[in-house]
């Protein structure tokens, strides 16, 4: 099975499945200011989660109530409802003070005739919002700065160590903008906002996307000690081919597991869980077409041949 010998077929699936995804954080940030659809735990705002004791009221009735109380000191008009459990909402809002929750609350239980319990109340400032952006940022910066310095380290015996480091980031982000893109997407055609739980999901996709390189690299890495007569390119589909097994049924145990949550799980974790699970798929993809297919390019330095033979043939 040569699977590195289609490396440039297997790039151009990537770059056609980010490009999407790029045009709409373009249309995301015209529209918006940002990237994404941020939720009230990057932009400030409120979340009321309530049950009710008996049936629940249809979701339009529970915006209407916040429609009606929207003054231009606390805009709260079209909040984001969501089902949480068979008699409860989770309903996120711009910000408001305690006494608006309160006739929020009070007017809910007047108007649908039912005893409604606060589960939770909570109030993230603009601010907080902004300083968990900048956190993300950089937790996401610091990931790419130790990924580097360890691999460069672990395999500091292989020639060229640093190629490992570089490429394992290049495959992380690859799916970082995948994730970025599809939430970019969903958030345009679902108004799908990125919350503390996006959050979660894109630095849970990178710790995948790392160890799945990271299990390629060291099986390139043995084999470059046993098998020295053989071209590099041979070496690392040799290697490729090996981990191949063991890649797809790991990442399918953890998919198969997403995938069943995904469907039952409730709508309170349904994000966090499509996000994750297109993140790992794509983090299976990007360590084993496009991570060990990078170092052969980069050993062949092929870049030097991207543009001579279009020139011969002219």
């Amino acid at each position: 099975m040569n699977i590195i010998k289609n490396r440039y077929w297997y790039f151009l699936i990537s770059l056609l499945v980010i490009l999407p995804g790029l045009y709409f954080i373009v249309i995301t940030w015209r529209d918006t200011g940002a990237p994404l659809r941020l939720g009230i735990d990057f932009t400030g705002g409120s979340l009321l989660e309530v049950q009710f004791e008996g049936q629940r009221p249809a979701l339009a009735a529970v915006q209407e109530i916040y429609d009606e109380f929207s003054t231009d000191a606390q805009p709260i008009a079209d909040p984001l409802v969501q089902s949480l459990g068979t008699n409860s909402y989770t309903i996120r809002s711009k910000k408001m003070d305690n006494d608006l929750k309160t006739k929020i609350v009070t007017e809910m239980e007047t108007r649908f005739g039912s005893q409604v319990t606060l589960l939770n109340f909570t109030t993230v400032s603009a601010s907080v919002g902004a300083e968990v952006t900048r956190a993300a940022g950089m937790a996401i910066a610091a990931a790419a700065l130790a990924i580097l310095f360890y691999i460069s380290y672990a395999f500091r015996r292989v020639e060229h160590a640093i190629r490992y480091g570089i490429a394992a980031i290049l495959a992380m982000l690859h799916d970082v903008l995948v994730v970025l893109g599809v939430e970019a997407m969903f958030g345009h055609f679902f108004g799908w906002d990125a919350d503390a739980l996006f959050l979660t999901a894109l630095l849970t996709v990178i710790g995948f996307s790392v160890h799945d390189s990271i299990v390629v690299f060291d099986r390139v890495r043995e084999n470059s000690s046993v098998y020295r007569r053989i071209s590099f390119e041979a070496l690392v589909n040799h290697s490729i081919v090996q981990t191949l097994d063991r890649s797809i049924n790991s990442q399918l145990t953890v998919m198969f597991t997403l995938s069943a949550l995904a469907l039952f799980g409730g709508e309170s974790i349904r994000h966090f869980v499509i996000i994750l699970l297109i993140g790992i798929f794509s983090g299976t993809y990007s360590s084993i077409f496009n991570a060990a297919p990078i170092l052969v390019v980069w050993e062949n330095r092929e870049w030097r041949n991207w543009f001579s033979r279009k020139s011969e043939t002219i």
